[in-house]
């Protein structure tokens, strides 16, 4: 269902390219990973009005769509969630719809401009649609958002400050400005495609998706005879801090959260088999994340270590 006279629009990378990454104005990549028919939303399903709906970020309607579909998954009638302590916790980078939308003529700028793209009700207008009283937090840590969201979730839950939460992330990409800036910084891959810890890492590539995950404790999942898909041992947060730059990873801070979720876990470094790394495919990131790994996960075991990144 189209929602209103403001649907968001494609631009073609193609048009933008140029192979020198010191074009300005210019996408030294041709290739990036697109979902289809974001502008499409059922904004009477979620007792939106279509004036509204028009205004509303496709990133927010995507998780309003995967907050209800998490909860479906789960077994959890959203209609029974009403006045209850959930919480809802988004990862949620810069709106490009926001760009798009507030850069309107004024006076054709309405008062839904604000509420429908402003990143803190991609996750307060999930509450107030479900009705849900627990925490409604939107986190912008960059590549970490969704973690940090999950880390906060879990922390909330083991402090009681709710009973249930709502976890995850979204990312729709709408205009070509930050390909452009990403191509100054020369952090993208030509081909777009991620090569992780390969020796033609060359950058990353940019994509779009969204994912809700909906978290109990494991006393309380039990209790309901929930259908349990995983269980999250322990987490851990922490930033690079002094480094060589802004965006350069710290080899040594990597080392201390890795500790520390270990510890959180209560696990040792050897009951782990598998780690999905962060793994940007780019010479300085992946190098100093499998130093760290190596460092916390590497002495003292039996089996080798399986490393990944999807």
């Amino acid at each position: 269902e189209t929602t209103g006279e403001l649907p968001p629009s494609r631009f073609d990378l193609a048009a933008l390219y140029d192979p020198d990454p010191a074009a300005p104005g210019k996408i030294y990549t041709r290739r990036g990973s697109f979902l289809e028919q974001v502008d499409g939303f059922d904004p009477g399903f979620f007792g939106i009005s279509p004036r509204e709906a028009q205004w509303l970020d496709p990133q927010h309607r995507l998780l309003l769509e995967c907050s209800w579909e998490a909860l479906e998954n789960a077994g959890l009638p959203p209609d029974r969630l009403r006045t209850t302590r959930v919480g809802v916790y988004t990862g949620i980078g810069p709106s490009d719809y926001g760009q798009r939308a507030l850069g309107q003529p004024a006076a054709q700028l309405a008062a839904y401009a604000a509420t429908g793209t402003g990143a803190s009700f991609s996750a307060g207008r999930i509450s107030f649609l479900l009705g849900l009283q627990g925490p409604a937090v939107a986190v912008d840590t960059a590549c970490s958002s969704s973690l940090v969201a999950l880390h906060l979730a879990c922390q909330a839950l083991r402090l009681g400050e709710c009973e249930l939460a709502l976890a995850g992330g979204v990312q729709v990409m709408l205009t070509p400005a930050l390909f452009i800036v990403l191509s100054r910084l020369r952090a993208l891959s030509a081909d777009g495609r991620c090569k992780s810890f390969a020796a033609a890492a060359n950058g990353y590539g940019r994509g779009e998706n969204c994912g809700v995950l909906a978290l109990k404790r494991l006393t309380d999942a039990r209790r309901a005879g929930d259908r349990i898909l995983a269980l999250i041992r322990g987490t851990a947060v922490n930033h690079d801090g002094p480094s060589s730059g802004l965006t350069t990873p710290n080899g040594s801070a990597q080392r201390q959260v890795l500790a520390q979720a270990l510890a959180s876990a209560g696990l040792a470094a050897a009951d782990v088999d598998y780690v999905e790394a962060h793994g940007t495919g780019t010479a300085l990131g992946d190098p100093i994340e499998v130093g760290a790994l190596a460092a916390v996960y590497g002495s003292g075991r039996s089996r080798p270590l399986q490393i990944g990144s999807v």
